[in-house]
């Protein structure tokens, strides 16, 4: 599901909360060692996103941040503020060569790996942790 989140609009944030969850307070986020990703360069997009992207001539950059039910990754353009929403029964993880793609429904975007790989996938770990948790919490 991907959203304009540059203003502020109660009516998105609660969309985006019931369907990936509301953000770890303090106390999990230091238990997790972080929820946030680094900074990565997107290198595809999905055609949607990639009109979006290609209004700006510069690296396209995103941000990927953990919450209990999901993952949200956001990016900008030029002054927009997008992200895009996955929850965890979703979410499709393949690793093409040196980039990572997330996909969802009709939606996906491949980031670059070769720039702080070693913390990409410490944070691809916690990702495939919170869905494993996930999953076992459902099923029970």
């Amino acid at each position: 599901m991907l959203y304009n989140i540059s203003h502020s609009n109660r009516k998105i944030k609660n969309t985006i909360d019931d369907s990936i969850g509301v953000p770890f307070n303090i106390i999990e986020n230091i238990k997790l060692k972080g929820i946030g990703s680094p900074r990565v360069v997107i290198t595809k997009a999905s055609q949607q996103i990639a009109v979006i992207l290609n209004k700006n001539n510069s690296i396209n950059y995103a941000n990927i941040e953990l919450r209990p039910k999901g993952i949200i990754i956001g990016f900008q353009s030029q002054l927009e503020v997008y992200a895009l929403a996955i929850p965890f029964y979703k979410l499709v993880i393949f690793k093409p060569g040196n980039s990572i793609t997330f996909y969802i429904d009709h939606h996906f975007i491949s980031i670059d790996l070769s720039k702080n790989e070693k913390r990409i996938v410490q944070f691809l770990s916690k990702i495939e942790y919170q869905k494993s948790k996930q999953f076992y919490e459902n099923i029970n």
